[in-house]
């Protein structure tokens, strides 16, 4: 199915998303030095069933970055100003790893406008300290040489199996040629200071799903788990193939669990 490409101006920035399907919305935001192409391999099942909306996030993609130090709760708000102009009552909103971080803050200020969340390789725990010094030190590298000299390094350490997914990260890397350094900075910035989450999950009146990737470096499985008894309806998934990107590591069984997840919400529903 052929999407239609729109766009609206919103916070200083031209933000870009696709919408293609039938059926009730659900919104796919991706992750960091990614763009709404990430989804790709999930669109033609996923868009039988539902009206996708795909987002490229202010700095990514088609989309124009935000002036000055956007916070994670400004991308959020850029989502909700296309939920506004696509007069979107309820939808399903997912996010990958950054994608994730947005959608709970997204849940936090505007939940009544969803009625289920979806976390993938995310977590609502804010950075602690290794993590911000692992950002700070990128933040250095991309600084002094450049955004592709960090991605290089960076992307590869993304997958489990780099062999079996040697396609996949030249893919990505050759995508990240898109990316300002300025951006990617942006990005962690806003991460580095986002708040901490998990009350939005214990507070969470609507089903959550929650993809975790067993080997996964940049939300371990232990840390992850942690979040599975937070929300009163939890929905929790091991990617045991993966380490942070299963939707290319492990398309098919993706593919499955979000169907599945998707259809017992229409199921509740009806």
């Amino acid at each position: 199915m052929t999407p239609i490409c729109k766009s609206l101006s919103l916070n200083g920035a031209n933000i870009s998303y696709r919408i293609s399907g039938t059926g009730p919305f659900l919104v796919l935001i991706h992750g960091f030095a990614e763009d709404s192409r990430i989804w790709d391999n999930l669109v033609t099942e996923l868009e039988k069933v539902h009206t996708l909306l795909i987002p490229d996030l202010p700095g990514s993609g088609k989309s124009g970055m935000i002036p000055g130090s956007p916070s994670i709760a400004d991308f959020a708000d850029c989502i909700h100003g296309i939920f506004v102009k696509e007069q979107i009552d309820s939808a399903i909103l997912i996010g990958h790893s950054m994608g994730g971080y947005i959608a709970l803050a997204f849940a936090a200020k505007y939940g009544d406008k969803l009625f289920a969340l979806g976390l993938f390789h995310s977590s609502a725990f804010a950075d602690d300290e290794a993590k911000i010094a692992t950002r700070r030190k990128a933040i250095s590298v991309m600084k002094e040489k450049g955004a592709m000299v960090f991605l290089k390094t960076a992307i590869p350490g993304l997958f489990y199996d780099k062999e079996k997914s040697h396609a996949d990260i030249e893919d990505l890397v050759e995508k990240g040629s898109q990316f300002t350094a300025e951006a990617l900075i942006q990005y962690y910035e806003a991460m580095i200071n986002r708040p901490d989450t998990t009350d939005t999950l214990r507070n969470l009146p609507i089903p959550l799903l929650l993809i975790l990737g067993k080997h996964d470096p940049a939300v371990p499985l232990d840390q992850g788990l942690k979040q599975t008894h937070l929300a009163a309806e939890t929905h929790l998934h091991i990617l045991k193939k993966s380490a942070h990107m299963g939707m290319l590591e492990e398309k098919v069984t993706a593919i499955e669990i979000l169907l599945k997840f998707l259809h017992l919400l229409r199921h509740n529903l009806n």
